[in-house]
């Protein structure tokens, strides 16, 4: 008799031998409790906590999950009447709150650094059919991903992600002021901002980010730098680049990890873009990226001299042919991938002019002004293209695979990226959209994206984040509203 990972065609012998290796570490460590996580359409573990006994038989059979987690927005209401008769034509294997199977992969487990004797594992969603769920994120990245091998190559990505930590003062929970998001704790700043990589400012941090230090090494995530941001309580945290895949879970892993660390500590970290204070300095998302050649594994956007005729304003002047046409679809495309790179309502007052952000859909050379800004030189092994539109609440498995589809159209199309700009917050080059309803319009109307993720996937997208846009829109108090949807919660 086979089981449910055999059904689902992924159990073989090196997955067997994964999991054993599991289960003989979980009792040579005497982990007590294993966390089985899988990252919902908001970039957020969720998941469930195994007693040792139970793990085997999850790696094998899977972890019965509700359906509707798939389906809700940011305040965790779900977005489709699941339990009206029509949605299992709209969604198939949806419907009446129904189970699907989340099957961890033996090869991510890891003990928490912050947590006492506890295992954790990824998982993805199966439907009992064992046919994989196509909504899944990690499984839309994976998709864009094999797309892109198709012709040829690879992606690498490196991270820089901004965010707050904040030290939390009064962290109780007040059972009369529980309302639907929870509001978050009262906190005080870690350092006062305005200081651009103070040293002294590092110094005074220095606890919390320790914390951050200590839970980044202890997953075994490329952690390379820790630094002061110019915004009250603001750092950055800086990665070196892995293949797009291995990027994106580490993005997940990182946020979350560090939130729950920190508030162990004594700390709230949000990935809010502008967390609701006056003076805040907004956060960004910048993805470093390059294709590699799946030949010989190398940097695909390395050319050895500039092309002829070429001046430093022109993308060939710098960047292969294949990396121009890559960085022309990801130009292309902005205005649409902006909702699956900058995908809350809150996201979108971080572009604005003389921000460090992008306004327009521009490119510059080392220009941090830019939406994209190109780095490296002829014969570089570094050169990469730095997108600078996202925002670090972004689910990386969307924002990530948004560059993918972008630059397979620029190759296939072979699309032209124009002059570099040294001015990006003048002229008149197409601008970014300015909220959240302008993006998900520009998405839903872009059939090129609609195409590569799926008609099914852009329309779940979109209905949900529609969903978040309607609750906006009828709350009286916008200011606390956003407080409890992204502050407490992301």
């Amino acid at each position: 008799m086979t089981f449910f990972a055999q059904r689902c065609g992924i159990h073989d012998m090196p997955r067997a031998l994964a999991c054993e290796q599991v289960l003989q570490r979980i009792a040579d460590e005497r982990i007590q409790r294993v966390r089985v996580a899988w990252c919902d359409l908001h970039g957020v573990w969720r998941g469930k906590t195994l007693m040792p006994h139970a793990v085997n038989d999850a790696l094998l059979q899977g972890l019965g999950m509700v359906s509707t987690v798939m389906l809700k927005e940011t305040s965790d209401r779900t977005a489709y009447p699941v339990f009206e008769p029509g949605l299992a034509d709209e969604l198939p294997g949806f419907g009446a709150a129904n189970n699907l199977l989340l099957l961890p992969d033996p090869g991510s487990f890891r003990v928490l650094p912050w947590a006492e004797g506890t295992g954790w594992m990824q998982a993805q969603p199966w439907f009992d059919d064992a046919k994989p769920v196509a909504l899944d994120t990690r499984r839309v990245l994976q998709h864009a991903l094999a797309e892109l091998a198709r012709e040829g190559y690879g992606l690498r990505c490196g991270l820089e992600v901004e965010f707050h930590i904040y030290r939390i003062d009064d962290g109780r929970l007040d059972p009369q002021r529980a309302a639907w998001p929870g509001e978050p704790p009262a906190v005080s700043m870690i350092h006062p901002g305005y200081n651009l990589l103070a040293e002294n400012w590092s110094d005074q941090a220095d606890d919390a980010l320790g914390v951050v230090q200590r839970t980044a090494l202890g997953l075994g995530l490329p952690l390379r730098s820790l630094e002061i941001e110019l915004g009250p309580s603001q750092v950055e945290a800086v990665f070196d680049a892995t293949d797009a895949l291995t990027a994106a879970d580490h993005m997940v892993l990182f946020r979350n990890g560090v939130r729950q660390a920190l508030r162990r500590a004594g700390y709230h970290a949000s990935f809010m873009c502008l967390p609701p204070f006056p003076n805040v300095m907004a956060s960004g998302w910048h993805l470093h990226q390059s294709l590699v050649d799946l030949r010989d594994g190398s940097n695909a956007m390395v050319r050895d001299t500039p092309a002829p005729g070429t001046t430093p304003t022109d993308a060939t002047h710098t960047l292969s042919d294949t990396g121009a046409l890559h960085l022309a679809g990801v130009l292309a495309h902005a205005p649409a991938s902006a909702a699956l790179c900058t995908p809350t309502i809150n996201g979108f007052g971080r572009f604005r002019p003389n921000a460090l952000a992008p306004q327009a859909v521009l490119w510059g050379r080392d220009n941090r002004g830019a939406m994209v800004r190109v780095l490296g030189r002829c014969g570089d092994a570094a050169t990469r293209i730095e997108n600078r539109i996202g925002e670090p609440s972004a689910n990386p498995y969307l924002y990530i695979a948004a560059q993918i589809h972008c630059g397979l159209d620029g190759m296939r199309r072979k699309l032209q990226a124009g002059p570099a700009t040294d001015s990006p917050y003048a002229g008149t080059a197409t601008r970014l959209p300015t909220t959240l309803g302008d993006a998900l319009d520009a998405l839903a109307a872009d059939t090129t994206l609609v195409r590569a993720f799926g008609a099914p996937f852009i329309e779940s997208f979109v209905r949900i984040k529609r969903a978040e846009l309607s609750r906006y829109a009828q709350a009286g108090d916008k200011d606390e509203w956003q407080r409890r949807e992204y502050f407490s919660r992301f």
